[in-house]
């Protein structure tokens, strides 16, 4: 893309997605300028709408990359490796999948945390974005390591289910209509009964008995803080909630605090909207917050006395709309703001 003043061609890959949909409605909506816009998709799921009054979705396959000065990737691990490096030559390609996250050599950025990430960044290169917790967990960690040194994180998670994407959606729907009827849940795509449930793990467990989803958090928030040697024990559990993650987190600082200037800062961070436990009792909750796409919540926030220089508090985020299509957005809005 040339350094002009010009509207981008953008294109999306795997429209069709709940995250895809989610980045075409705020395309649509003006967040970013838009001379044309692809939806593609793998041939599989051709048959899929990308949303009410949009265009037709397009093979991937056929398209030309070189027609695109910005492209989102919004499904598939494989579409991306398979495409992403290609588009990047010509184009600035967001990767909203978990294909090149763990790649040093590409940047991992949440806008609200790490936007300086995209300072080596020029005209066209490939930029990853993080898992949905792991940027709602950094977004809120970023303003308290200001406070007195990071040094500590303990964390539970509480994923939805959409944070597997359609399949998710439809197995709880499925189980939950099944089991409400008196007939015996599908148990898909957990391989476990979901409505009504709680699954103590997301994703695969490795010999350790660790997922991967939870050395993802570590991993990605350690580099979206710049904290590599940060402490952080982290269970990941899936609940039966369509949207919004939820964390409890427990962190431990170096230095001593106040707990209203830990507030304070929270109401200041990037990205993150307070809830007041005089104005919002008990705390945030998924269903509230499902409806607000541009924050993650925090509340509940108290010290632990149970330990020194120890703060507790609860997170949920919007996991498609914040965390995954917001964040791809700003992400996208910050580079194409640099050629203005």
């Amino acid at each position: 893309m040339s350094a002009r003043a010009t509207p981008p061609r953008i294109a999306i890959v795997g429209a069709g997605s709940l995250i895809g949909e989610a980045v075409r409605e705020r395309i649509v909506a003006g967040a970013l300028p838009c001379a044309s816009l692809a939806l593609l998709e793998v041939a599989g799921s051709l048959g899929r709408s990308a949303g009410e009054d949009a265009p037709p979705i397009g093979d991937v396959e056929a398209y030309d990359f070189g027609e695109a000065d910005l492209v989102f990737f919004c499904a598939h691990a494989a579409t991306a490796t398979r495409h992403a490096a290609a588009a990047a030559e010509t184009a600035w390609v967001i990767d909203g999948t978990h294909a090149h996250r763990d790649r040093a050599d590409v940047a991992l950025v949440a806008a609200d945390v790490n936007p300086h990430a995209l300072e080596r960044i020029g005209s066209r290169g490939l930029v990853a974005l993080p898992g949905s917790a792991s940027v709602a967990l950094a977004t809120a960690l970023a303003p308290l390591a200001a406070l007195g040194g990071l040094a500590r994180v303990d964390v539970a998670t509480y994923h939805a289910v959409s944070g597997a994407g359609r399949a998710g959606i439809d197995g709880l729907a499925a189980d939950t209509i099944a089991m409400l009827s008196g007939k015996a849940p599908r148990k898909r795509p957990f391989g476990a009964q979901i409505a009504f449930n709680v699954l103590p793990f997301v994703g695969a467990v490795d010999a350790l008995g660790v997922s991967d989803e939870e050395r993802r958090l570590v991993q990605e928030t350690r580099r979206l803080l710049g904290a590599p040697g940060l402490a952080i024990n982290v269970t990941a559990v899936r609940v039966p909630v369509f949207f919004g993650h939820g964390l409890a987190v427990h962190l431990q600082l170096e230095r001593t605090f106040a707990l209203a200037d830990a507030i304070a800062l929270l109401q200041q961070g990037a990205g993150l909207r307070y809830a007041d436990p005089a104005a919002a009792e008990p705390g945030p909750t998924p269903a509230e917050t499902a409806l607000e796409p541009d924050y993650v919540e925090v509340g509940r926030v108290r010290i632990d006395e149970s330990r020194e220089r120890s703060l507790n508090f609860w997170i949920v985020a919007d996991n498609v709309r914040k965390c995954a299509a917001h964040n791809a957005v700003s992400v996208a809005q910050i580079l194409v703001n640099k050629l203005r």
